[in-house]
């Protein structure tokens, strides 16, 4: 009996091997489509994983990178200054030597002095001296160093005097001014501004409304004279009232009245007289204009 068994275990045995090779010759035989329809399987995969990879590039962490710095070029490419978002950027423009101010907007023309006679030159913010203008000066008035256009200063004494006679002083507080003194005055009227918290543009137009920038002041030239105040009040005083009825028989006339601040940019001044000569000065003074309108 041991030994039926043993040999019936050999047959299965055998019968087993004999159907194992078979299977194997059969797998092989068909092993290639197997693998070509394994292939697309690993082909997908591979492509999914690629595109998992490239994606972050275009994700929205990457888009808010790229703004990020579209925003920090244009900003530092474009205007005087920007705002984005919360932040803001201050930009540095080049400056014009010839004319430190033009990135706030002021840029006045330099005069012609020959275009018109020497008494008549109009100067405002949008006109100026050349920078190396240097007037001819004279004393203003007896017992004052207080000087001017060395052609206006004779005028302003003969004014002076005849106010003088009449119990009233013309103290000559302030007459030609040195371009590099009104460009410190201009200046720290900025910094004035700066410290109130404007920005450096914001400042220098804010620091025009009350001073000229420097060759647009008619004291550089010295053919103005600012006269015992400097202050809006003065306009009630004897001193006002006698220039206001005589002035123009000297050839000094009101040079920024009240209510042409719109033509002359600057605020009334009841203390600024300027020397436009006698004829132009009655003119000026009947007609009700300011020298602008005057000038046409």
């Amino acid at each position: 009996m041991n030994k039926a068994k043993f040999m019936l275990i050999v047959v299965l045995a055998a019968v087993l091997a004999v159907c194992a090779g078979v299977y194997v010759f059969v797998s092989c035989g068909a092993g290639g489509r197997e693998t070509t329809s394994a292939a697309p399987t690993v082909e997908r995969t591979s492509q999914a994983s690629t595109q998992k990879q490239t994606e972050p590039q275009t994700s929205a962490e990457t888009t808010t990178q790229t703004e990020t710095t579209t925003r920090a070029e244009t900003t530092t490419q474009t205007g005087t200054e920007e705002r984005t978002g919360t932040q803001t950027t201050t930009k540095t423009q080049p400056v014009d030597e010839n004319n430190p101010y033009a990135y706030a907007g002021i840029k006045p023309v330099v005069i012609d002095l020959g275009a018109s006679p020497w008494n008549l030159i109009l100067l405002n913010i949008n006109r100026r001296l050349p920078f190396d203008y240097a007037a001819d000066l004279a004393q203003a008035a007896p017992g004052y160093s207080t000087k001017l256009d060395a052609r206006a200063a004779p005028h302003y004494r003969d004014m002076f005097n005849a106010a003088k006679d009449d119990g009233l002083t013309l103290v000559p507080l302030s007459g030609n001014r040195r371009i590099s003194t009104q460009k410190t005055n201009f200046e720290n009227k900025i910094a004035y501004w700066e410290n109130q918290g404007y920005n450096k543009t914001e400042a220098t137009k804010k620091a025009a409304q009350t001073i000229l920038p420097p060759g647009c002041s008619e004291h550089n030239a010295g053919l103005a004279m600012d006269i015992c105040s400097l202050y809006t009040s003065f306009e009630n005083t004897d001193e006002f009232a006698w220039l206001q009825k005589h002035a123009a028989d000297y050839g000094f006339i009101l040079r920024y009245p009240a209510g042409k601040y719109d033509i002359t940019k600057v605020s009334y001044e009841p203390w600024h007289w300027r020397y436009v000569g006698v004829a132009a000065a009655k003119e000026i003074k009947a007609s009700g204009q300011c020298l602008e309108e005057y000038l046409g």
